[in-house]
């Protein structure tokens, strides 16, 4: 096991790039080592449990322990003339995981390259893009339990898969640890999925097939989205808010163009960023702290912003949404 470290900046260890200190780290690679840790550290609560550190925001220092899991590997669990089931564990990086399942030729998740971040984050956010969530691939994860410092299992459907969302952010929130998760990809031949329209005009002339869709999404991705190795962020900072039809009804008849998408037991979605922009904030700034030229749902750390900056940033962002809309947007990005 690594050695623990003392009064640590973890600005390396987060994509916003905040220069924040814990108060204990350490960095772990093996189930062994995790189990061994938590059993030594049994009833210990201030303890923070960081991936790739591609969904959260510290918005000061943190006064505990930030556990770094970095726990390796994948492997194929079963496979069929259809499918494989393969397991990989969460500290892999998850756009690297997504180029080895194409490179092997396995279907499923093309439509979800280059989305940032390790495996053990996918289904706590239920990550999603360009019309392809976690939830449909998946099959089960191992987590261990805090509380008993045992490995249970967790099938599709008691993980409770919501719309960016999951058991493991809601009601059993830092109760659970994500060891590992198994997915099931597809052989060929495949099921492609090019529902958003900026996707499927891409492919008037050209070949579908998983490479493509991936270079394409990747394309896409790269001409909206920051890289945080360049400037700091964290993706989409708030969710798409869901709202009911008579709400709808009432905001279309202001604003007619409001775009809107139907989704489950007759709720619509509303984009976010057509709402952010609406308000005036595009390419809107304070000090070191902005939202992003191309993509109003991005936040972005332009220099030396500190968590509380952009935090006091985005609140203002959700209560100019909230008094012109009267909608309540929702941190897709899990702040501490």
């Amino acid at each position: 096991m690594n050695k623990v470290l003392s009064n640590f900046s973890i600005k390396d260890y987060n994509t916003f790039n905040i220069d924040v200190k814990s108060n204990k780290f350490i960095s772990i690679n093996t189930e062994d080592q995790l189990i061994n840790y938590l059993t030594k550290n049994k009833g210990q609560e201030d303890i923070f449990f960081l991936g790739g550190g591609s969904n959260v925001l510290f918005s000061k220092d943190y006064n505990g322990t930030i556990v770094h899991l970095s726990i390796k590997g994948k492997k194929i669990i079963e496979e069929s003339d259809d499918n494989i089931i393969v397991e990989v564990c969460s500290g892999e990086n998850w756009h690297e995981f997504v180029m080895w399942s194409i490179e092997n030729n396995y279907g499923g998740i093309e439509n979800l390259s280059l989305i940032p971040g390790n495996v053990g984050a996918a289904p706590i956010q239920n990550i999603g893009a360009y019309g392809v969530e976690l939830r449909d691939v998946f099959d089960s994860c191992r987590v261990l339990s805090r509380e008993s410092n045992e490995i249970e299992h967790f099938n599709k459907d008691k993980c409770e898969f919501n719309y960016r969302s999951s058991i493991f952010k809601s009601k059993e929130k830092n109760k659970y640890v994500i060891l590992s998760i198994r997915l099931k990809l597809s052989k060929e031949p495949h099921s492609f999925n090019l529902t958003y329209d900026s996707l499927k005009e891409r492919f008037n002339s050209k070949e579908i097939n998983l490479s493509n869709i991936s270079e394409e999404i990747i394309k896409i991705r790269k001409s909206k989205l920051p890289d945080p190795k360049k400037i700091g962020n964290c993706g989409s900072f708030f969710k798409n808010p869901i709202i009911e039809s008579q709400k709808l009804e009432k905001l279309l008849q202001k604003y007619p163009k409001l775009p809107h998408h139907k989704s489950e037991n007759g709720f619509y979605k509303i984009p976010a960023a057509w709402l952010i922009e609406k308000i005036g904030f595009k390419d809107e700034s304070l000090g070191d702290v902005g939202v992003y030229i191309h993509q109003p749902l991005v936040i972005v750390n332009n220099g030396n912003a500190s968590g509380s900056d952009i935090l006091k940033f985005a609140n203002s962002i959700k209560n100019s949404v909230r008094e012109v809309f009267n909608i309540k947007l929702e941190e897709e990005v899990n702040i501490i």
